[in-house]
This record gives structure tokens, sequence and C-alpha cells, in this order.
């Protein structure tokens, strides 16, 4: 295949990466934008979500395409609960204190990845895509599922970005982000809304899970690589920062996509993980975070 071609496919797989790497690191800057705290449980959350659709899909529906959409709908809510159960019962219980839930949410991450390999067990599984097509380009066919992640992955994003800057609930968030005290003197319940950026921020994670699963394998380890891209992304971008974290996603999956594709995987994590490192040591409130007067 000439590099022209080459080159188009690996922008395709970076494109996709970057889709599921956007909705992933969203909720993590979500959940540090407005709760001020670090989730290191995140990955855990996509996990479960990739688990919770493998389940539907296999137990509940015969039909590859009924089950994902199934998936889709209730995998997300089981994990939002779930993650709104631990934020009740345990982060608002230390006050959402910086450091302490650093330690709250590691522990949270093995008692989740834990409650899996107990459950679900220690093989890795996989997801039927729920639709087969190809799209025929003049120099190879390409996946028409991995193209309808993007697709998605667009649309969601373009319903949280009208939530968020069009709605009431995202003038809260966005109150509650600025200023706390201040939210409160005005009535706003910001303990019901840090529950809920909480829970959200899970969500996402795990539509995210969802839409790859039938590209990956699941297992119960696998949301260690996307909690360390997420905090690349995220860092790279700034905290806090939406338009930030979506530069960035689109930066570190095109990179990755087409560094993994003409060279290795290895050398991918190796150039994002320098990226996070000259981004530190040069801008580092990141590329769109606000300097701290």
């Amino acid at each position: 295949m000439d590099l022209g071609p080459f080159l188009l496919l690996a922008s395709l797989e970076g494109l996709v990466q970057a889709a599921v790497l956007s909705l992933a690191a969203l909720g993590l800057c979500l959940v540090f934008g407005v709760l001020r705290v670090v989730n290191v449980a995140h990955g855990e959350f996509y996990m479960l979500g990739a688990v919770i659709a493998w389940w539907i899909s296999y137990a509940l529906f015969s039909h590859p395409l009924s089950g994902f959409v199934a998936a889709l709908i209730v995998a997300p809510v089981l994990v939002g609960g779930v993650a709104l159960a631990s934020e009740r019962l345990v982060l608002r219980r230390i006050g959402h204190n910086p450091e302490a839930t650093i330690v709250a949410t590691i522990g949270m991450l093995y008692v989740i990845q834990q409650g899996v390999l107990i459950l679900f067990g220690p093989d890795a599984r996989s997801i039927e895509p729920p639709f087969y097509f190809r799209i025929d380009f003049p120099w190879f066919g390409y996946s028409g599922y991995k193209l309808s992640v993007i697709l998605m992955a667009l649309g969601l994003l373009s319903v949280l970005w009208y939530v968020i800057s069009r709605t009431r609930l995202g003038l809260v968030m966005r109150a509650t982000q600025l200023d706390r005290e201040m939210a409160q003197a005005f009535g706003i319940p910001v303990d019901r809304v840090y529950g809920t950026v909480f829970a959200v921020g899970a969500m996402l994670a795990a539509v995210a899970a969802v839409l790859i699963a039938p590209i990956r394998q699941v297992h119960y380890l696998m949301g260690l690589d996307p909690l360390l891209m997420s905090f690349i992304v995220v860092i790279i971008g700034g905290l806090g920062s939406i338009r930030g974290t979506l530069f960035a996603a689109l930066l570190i999956g095109m990179s990755d996509g087409i560094i993994s594709m003409f060279f290795s995987p290895t050398l991918a994590k190796m150039v994002s993980t320098l990226l996070v490192a000259l981004v530190l040591i040069f801008r580092p409130e990141g590329l769109f975070g606000r300097r701290e007067p």
C-alpha cells in the first residue's frame, strides 16, 4: 500500500481512538473541574461499563444489535449509580478533600477491580459488533462500525456541550465550579451537584467502554490504559478545561493511531508521555488551562 492510503488508514484508526478517548477524558475533566478532586478510579468505571455491556449482550439478548443498544443505555446508568453511591458513601464523608480523595479512589479502584475479577473471571472476552458492513475506499475497505463509533461520539459530545452551555443544569455546574461558597449562598445544592457530576463523569467513561468493547476484548484489567490516557489528555489540555480536553484527545488519539500504525504502540505511548513532560515544563496549567494568579 502506498504512503497516502496507509496514512488515511492510520488517521481513521486515530480518529476512532480520539472519539473514545474524548468521552473518557471528558468525564475525568468534569469531575476535576467541578469537584476539584482527582478520580483515580475513573478507569475502573470504564472497565465496569465494558463488563456490564458484555453481560447484557450475552446473557439477555440473542441479537448483537439489540444487545448493544440495551448495553449503551443500561451500562452507563448502572455505572452512574455505582459512582453516585461511592460519592455519597465515601467522598462526601471525607469532605471531598483532594489528598484524601486520591487515597479513597485508589481504594475504590481495587474494590471494583477485585469484585469484577471474582464475578467475571480473569479471562478476556469479546463482544460481537452490533452490525457488519464495510465502507469501500479506492484502496481498502474499512469497518462501518468503527466509523459509526466516531459519529456516535460526536453526537454525544454535541449533546453534552448543549447541556453544559445552554441548560440550567449546565449553568448550575459552571457556577459551582467557579465559586462553591457563592453558589451555596444563592441556594444551589452543591452536594447534589457534586454527586451528579461524579456520576456523569463515570457514565461518560462507561459509554466510551461500551463503544470500544466490540473492537477490543473485555477484561478486568482494561481500565488502566484509558485511565493513563485520560490523565495525559487532561494534563495537556488543562485541568478542568473542556475545550482543552477535546483538543488534547484529538491530538493524542490521532498521534497514537498514526504512530502505532507506522511504528509501534510503545513508541506512541512514549510520545504521549513526552508531550506531557513538555507541557508540564513550559506550560504547567495546560494548553487551555488558566494560570493561577
